[in-house]
């Protein structure tokens, strides 16, 4: 279909992983993106190309990887890493191709003034102060008969820890019960975090709902492709900062029916972050940027022939310290180098959790230069396979692939 009048709505948050009830959490309170799920396309195997902020935000938002596009730490003072210059932001992208460009609530890839936001290729932007707000500021701007085509970006701080590192913008839920990841301690303090982060994500999925809501009233839902994603995993100890998958997985769902993204389709198939900004190129109509790293999945979406990918590529080189680490993951198996094998640097929202107390002994003991872990035998990357001889070969090639992915990038 003629797709270059298409709108575009992307809506991202923080620190959501895959912690909906679409993705199997039975107990966490999220009935709109359940329901934008079934509606229309859900990602199974969706990850970011880092586990921090500004680097997988950099990513998702320039097709390339943090340590191309120059943003290998936190955009925020006192770190202040940039987007090297000339790299294309999609808002410039879509600026640039004709859509008038909307930022509301969180970006964070560079400085908050609004001239820093423009150089990123926004017209315009509404800053917000809680998921509610948020909802309000984007459901304004549709209110005001947008010119069209549009993209309206919305960045949602729901579900980040609180200045306190803590989860109380919004009360605790335990309506539908409190249910702890497995690879956490089974406390009553983690009881208690995820029955106050389970309140949050409410608050979130209530605020998206709102916007989706206004959309069919205005009658611009047949005309425009609606994504919803995260940066990166849950902001919990052997998440948020690491390369486990609970660090790098990421939920991702669109509707659009204009483009029959529509039916609670499943796709299995591994996605990066790094490939949304090549795809949104290639359905829209418009050039792909020069330099992208990613890989257009517009085939995938459109039901043409498609080569899947491989494997995907995750990394950590800077958040409030030095910390080089790389990883592979296939469908199979995760390899992750730890390049200074020493250097443990825990988040501090995270350090402020109860339970940080709890596994301190286990996050901060020094790491083994390399982990190979397979997902499928071992889904919460426990058992580290580099000294068993029965995976040499998978060993070998992992290192082998990752090495010529830094090369390649």
């Amino acid at each position: 279909k003629a797709s270059s009048v298409l709108n575009l709505v992307l809506i991202d948050c923080h620190d959501l992983g895959r912690h909906l009830g679409a993705y199997g959490q039975a107990t966490v309170p999220s009935p709109q993106l359940d329901r934008l799920a079934a509606a229309g396309v859900r990602f199974a195997s969706s990850f970011s190309t880092a586990p921090q902020c500004s680097p997988s935000r950099a990513a998702l938002y320039t097709g390339r990887y943090p340590h191309a596009n120059g943003m290998f730490g936190l955009a925020h003072a006192p770190f202040n890493w940039r987007l090297h210059a000339g790299e294309t932001h999609l808002a410039r992208l879509l600026r640039d191709a004709g859509y008038w460009t909307v930022l509301v609530g969180v970006q964070h890839v560079t400085a908050w003034q609004e001239d820093a936001v423009a150089e990123l290729g926004f017209a315009e932007s509404r800053r917000a102060q809680n998921a509610r707000h948020t909802a309000d500021q984007a459901i304004d701007f549709l209110d005001d008969a947008p010119r069209e085509p549009f993209f309206l970006n919305i960045g949602f701080d729901e579900p980040h820890r609180d200045g306190h590192g803590a989860y109380k913008q919004a009360p605790a839920d335990r309506s539908q019960g409190v249910a702890i990841p497995p690879y956490l301690p089974q406390t009553p303090e983690a009881d208690g975090e995820f029955a106050d982060l389970q309140g949050v994500i409410g608050a979130l999925d209530e605020a998206i709902g709102r916007v989706w809501a206004k959309l069919e009233e205005a009658g611009l839902m047949e005309r425009t492709w609606f994504i919803f994603t995260t940066d990166h995993g849950l902001a919990m100890p052997r998440a948020k900062c690491t390369l486990f998958d609970p660090g790098i997985e990421t939920a991702l769902i669109m509707l659009a029916p204009a483009l029959g993204l529509t039916g609670g389709r499943v796709i299995d198939e591994l996605i990066s972050h790094v490939d949304l900004v090549p795809t949104v190129a290639e359905i829209l109509g418009m050039p792909t940027p020069a330099g992208v790293q990613g890989q257009s999945f517009a085939p995938l979406l459109q039901g043409a022939a498609y080569s899947a990918r491989e494997e995907i590529f995750a990394e950590k080189t800077f958040h409030t310290a030095y910390e080089p680490q790389r990883a592979i993951r296939t469908h199979r198996y995760k390899l992750i180098w730890n390049v200074e094998a020493s250097i443990i640097n825990v988040p501090a929202d995270v350090m402020k959790s109860p339970l940080y107390p709890q596994m301190i002994g286990e996050i901060t003991r020094e790491r083994p230069p390399f982990e190979l872990y397979d997902v499928v035998v071992d889904p919460l990357e426990r058992v580290n396979l580099t000294e068993d001889s029965d995976y040499a070969s998978v060993f070998a090639d992992l290192k082998r692939r990752l090495l010529c992915g830094m090369e390649e990038t």
